[in-house]
């Protein structure tokens, strides 16, 4: 004769059964494996996803750098391989090729424990101090911007230089991934005012297209460096739409790029004046306009 068993034990027996099942299923489902990504949630780099406004990328402005450890030890070693952090940036300057990196770094931390952000104009180098700051020029469409080194790298390949996504967009290799470059080195020695000198020159030639005042001291704002000089010619004739102060080009030969020509205007000596300069011509895509002091 079956037995009925009250509701209550059925319901508990019910409840047991299904218990059992439940173990049994997680039992022999695979066990989750760990990422192959590190400490990167995304293991293929890549541009981002929305659309960037070249004109929205704030300017680098050179500074006076309170200089530390971080991210300067030195030798170091990565994939096997000693580098070893230059003792100063001063005269540097160097021709290779530069790729950049995105979406798979943004907000993780640099080598100097800055957080990196690819819609900003920052540069990974394998030897220079960090912080430090660095006029790249794309030699295939002349060009130019200064970028903030806080990052080491790259490390695969003959490339010498990493940029932001950022930099990269606003040297127009971004959709080609790598481009011809030369580097020259920003030295900030006045820290009153931004003046700085630049790597390499060895040289000056005479100056064309305008006369530079000779007085000791003054202050110039420098536009850009070219290697061509009709292009160097062709932003001079621009800038002079945004002022009446003089504009001219200094050619100077460089030990390791050859000859260069760097369209300045000056001096200014009003840094009101000098801002509102600067502001225009970024916003053109002229460049990246800094102060220098001669």
């Amino acid at each position: 004769m079956l037995k009925v068993l009250p509701f209550r034990r059925w319901q508990r027996l019910a409840f047991s059964l299904a218990g059992l099942l439940l173990f049994v299923a997680c039992s022999s489902a695979p066990a989750p494996t760990a990422s192959t990504g590190g400490r990167y949630s995304i293991q293929q780099d890549r541009a981002p996803s929305r659309d960037v406004n070249i004109a929205a990328i704030p300017e680098v402005v050179p500074e006076p750098i309170n200089r530390t450890m971080a991210g300067n030890r030195s030798p170091y070693t990565v994939l096997g391989k000693t580098y070893t952090v230059l003792p100063t940036e001063r005269g540097y300057s160097e021709r290779g090729v530069a790729s950049w990196y995105g979406e798979k770094f943004h907000g993780h931390k640099t080598s100097n424990g800055e957080v990196f952000d690819m819609y900003m104009a920052s540069a990974a180098h394998k030897s220079l101090p960090i912080p430090s700051f660095l006029r790249v020029t794309n030699l295939d469409n002349n060009r130019s911007l200064i970028v903030r080194v806080n990052d080491r790298g790259p490390f695969h390949g003959d490339r010498i230089v990493d940029l932001s996504y950022a930099a990269a967009m606003k040297l127009g290799y971004a959709e080609r991934g790598t481009a011809r470059v030369h580097l020259e080195s920003i030295v900030v020695s006045d820290d009153n005012f931004r003046s700085v000198s630049t790597g390499g020159e060895s040289a000056s030639l005479p100056d064309i297209g305008g006369r530079e005042p000779a007085s000791s001291g003054d202050k110039y704002l420098q536009i850009g460096a070219f290697s061509e000089l009709q292009t160097a010619q062709r932003v001079s004739d621009q800038v002079r739409r945004f002022t009446q102060r003089p504009v001219f080009i200094r050619t100077v030969n460089s030990s390791s790029s050859g000859v260069l020509h760097r369209v300045r205007v000056g001096p200014v000596s009003d840094a009101g004046e000098i801002r509102q300069l600067s502001q225009r011509v970024v916003a053109a895509n002229l460049g990246s306009p800094y102060t220098i002091t001669e």
